[in-house]
């Protein structure tokens, strides 16, 4: 059954493979999870998943593959030995839960009478005290209040299911969705390269251990200064206009982008970049700084990451004071021009649907201008955009 899921789960494209697998059949040799499913669940996850992305496509294969299983008792003996199950059961009941089993006339009479149940039983059932069912006192079931039985599903009064998968608490990491707060740091840091900077204040245990061995057992403490993410990034953010259908997605990008960099600068502009860009939008008449100043600020190492619609009219990109605002000399093809010769990396993101970029001519030519570095504004876009950034 479990070789099965793995085929069902890569079907999904989801990217499991067979040193996964062994892994997960090793992990129930060792019995790390034992007749729960909601234990199976959190096991299969992390022994097959390793991208955070693919939580949710793993979540909708977990509860369609396991959610219509109708033997309970074929899954515990594919998953558990029943010997085994039977002898490890009895062993970490109690005296009373015991005496409370021999009064139904044992473990195997009360097996045997769930499994004719199960049999006999046509059609769901809730109430009652026979059948296998909801609510009620019967001993087989959930949500009843019979003291002595075995649960199948549901809720518990004392003790709740989570049945996580069910509930889908990662739907937001598809890959083919707009970005949130969550994972947009999960691609983003994608993009993190460490190193030491600073300060020596933490403590570096493995010289540590090795100074105190040479220092015949006297404790020699080795500090190194702490890591730190030391990627550079420019933000430059289009706004207003055609932009106002985006800004809350601008905003949770501009504050993960800020969780995760160190070395965040962040500028303004509408439609699109002239000789000029602006940190303060209530004061951008006023106070503007020139892109020739932030060409000679910031160094050629900085990823400069544009965020924007690219849609406007063709003779804002292409003609001297063709700028909607003010009176621009040069066109701002030509200040584009010195801002992806200056630096080394330079992506845009778009949060128009990609398959609508075909019908605005001003995408086109910015994917021309930034040598064809647009991705849309989704998990998959921006991972690939990092991965770019980070080459």
């Amino acid at each position: 059954m479990l070789i099965d899921f793995f085929y069902t789960l890569k079907k999904a494209q989801i990217p499991v493979s067979v040193k996964e697998y062994l892994v997960l059949l090793e992990a129930l040799q060792k019995h790390l999870a034992f007749a729960d499913m909601d234990e199976f669940y959190y096991l299969a996850r992390t022994c097959l998943v390793k991208d955070e992305v693919y939580f949710d496509k793993f979540d909708r294969v977990f509860g369609a593959y396991f959610k219509d299983l109708e033997d309970l008792q074929g899954l515990l003996e594919t998953l558990i030995p029943e010997d085994w199950l039977r002898a490890e059961f009895m062993k970490h009941l109690s005296e009373e839960e015991k005496a409370k089993i021999k009064s139904l006339g044992g473990l195997e009479e009360l097996l045997d009478t769930f499994k004719k149940r199960l049999a006999e039983q046509e059609k769901r059932h809730a109430g009652g005290s026979k059948w296998v069912g909801t609510g009620g006192t019967s001993p087989f079931g959930h949500s009843g209040y019979h003291p002595e039985g075995i649960r199948v599903g549901g809720e518990s009064r004392n003790k709740s299911a989570a049945k996580v998968w069910e509930k889908r608490q990662f739907r937001n990491l598809d890959d083919s969705v707009e970005l949130g707060t969550r994972n947009l740091k999960v691609a983003l840091r994608k993009l993190r390269q460490f190193a030491r900077t600073g300060a020596a204040e933490e403590l570096d245990l493995d010289n540590t251990i090795s100074a105190t061995a040479k220092n015949a057992g006297m404790l020699d403490l080795k500090l190194v200064p702490e890591r730190h993410n030391a990627v550079k990034v420019l933000l430059l953010l289009d706004v207003g206009g055609s932009m106002d259908p985006y800004v809350q997605v601008c905003e949770e990008l501009f504050a993960a982008c800020r969780s995760e960099f160190k070395h965040l600068k962040h500028f303004y502009f509408h439609n699109f970049v002239y000789e000029s860009l602006w940190t303060d939008n209530l004061r951008r008449q006023q106070q503007r700084t020139s892109l020739y100043d932030i060409l000679h600020t910031y160094g050629k190492d900085y990823k400069v990451i544009f965020v924007g619609d690219a849609s406007m009219a063709p003779y804002e990109i292409s003609s001297p004071y063709g700028s909607v605002e003010h009176m621009n000399k040069e066109s701002g093809a030509v200040w584009m021009q010195r801002l992806t010769q200056h630096f080394d990396k330079v992506a845009w993101l778009n949060p128009v649907q990609q398959n609508h970029w075909d019908y605005t001519h001003t995408i086109g030519l910015t994917q021309q201008l930034i040598g064809h570095k647009m991705y849309p504004l989704t998990v998959a876009g921006l991972s690939d955009a990092i991965s770019y950034l980070a080459k």
